[in-house]
């Protein structure tokens, strides 16, 4: 899943999506309330975490123009405004939940979660041919032999990706925006060597499903019986 944080402070924006990134969510980043709600109108966020005193346009504004497009995307209000009014203008003009600075990072990642527990918090695992991805214990199992093997983060999110798109051929720039984020500074070769990690323990555990390269075009997911 994707959120988009919209903060000016940048350590404090740059914080929360760490953290957010701990729990396996792409993040991406705007510093002024222009940027965005350019980025928010683009259709590409489960989740947008907004502050309403930005530069250039404020939270509420974003709220509202948003709302008119989009009645769908979470939003949660981060905000040092805490007073009864500022939270029910918030609440009025269509946010999911409200959260005053300071803040605990856990509470807000919680508060993610829950706004997001729709699908993942549910589904404890995902499954494609043989193979199994366990969401809470971070491992893949093969359905034959019942081998398993634990994935890191990244692998994690490059494998629930291809899983979740059984058939379909992910280009490399769609794989780098989805797992690394449009603001990624990662370097060319890291797709490979992860691809690389996550071929090799699916051979570790025997499964039948393997990732294909598709020459000038991407990758896909394919299981052999």
């Amino acid at each position: 899943m994707r959120i988009l944080v919209v903060e000016d402070e940048k350590a404090l924006a740059g914080l929360v999506a760490d953290r957010l990134r701990r729990d396996r969510y792409t993040v991406d980043i705007s510093n002024d309330g222009e940027e965005g709600l350019d980025n928010a109108l683009s259709g590409m966020y489960d989740l947008i975490i907004l502050d309403i005193m930005l530069p250039k346009k404020d939270g509420i504004e974003i709220l509202k123009e948003l709302r008119k497009e989009d009645k769908e995307v979470k939003v949660i209000m981060l905000t040092a405004k805490a007073e009864l009014e500022d939270r029910l203008l918030g609440f009025g003009s269509g946010a999911n939940d409200y959260v005053p600075k300071p803040f605990h990072i856990d509470e807000l990642a919680a508060r993610v979660n829950a706004q997001l527990n729709i699908g993942k918090a549910v589904e404890s695992v995902l499954e494609f041919g043989d193979l199994i991805l366990d969401y809470r214990a971070s491992r893949i199992r093969c359905k034959s032999n019942n081998e398993d093997v634990g994935i890191n983060n990244k692998e994690f999110q490059l494998l629930e990706y291809l899983m979740s798109n059984p058939d379909r051929i992910l280009s490399r720039e769609l794989i780098y925006d989805r797992i690394w984020g449009m603001d990624s500074e990662a370097v060319s070769n890291n797709l490979e060597a992860y691809m690389s990690f996550v071929r090799k323990k699916l051979r570790l555990i025997d499964s039948h499903v393997s990732i294909k390269t598709i020459r000038n075009m991407g990758y896909r997911l394919e299981y052999e019986e």
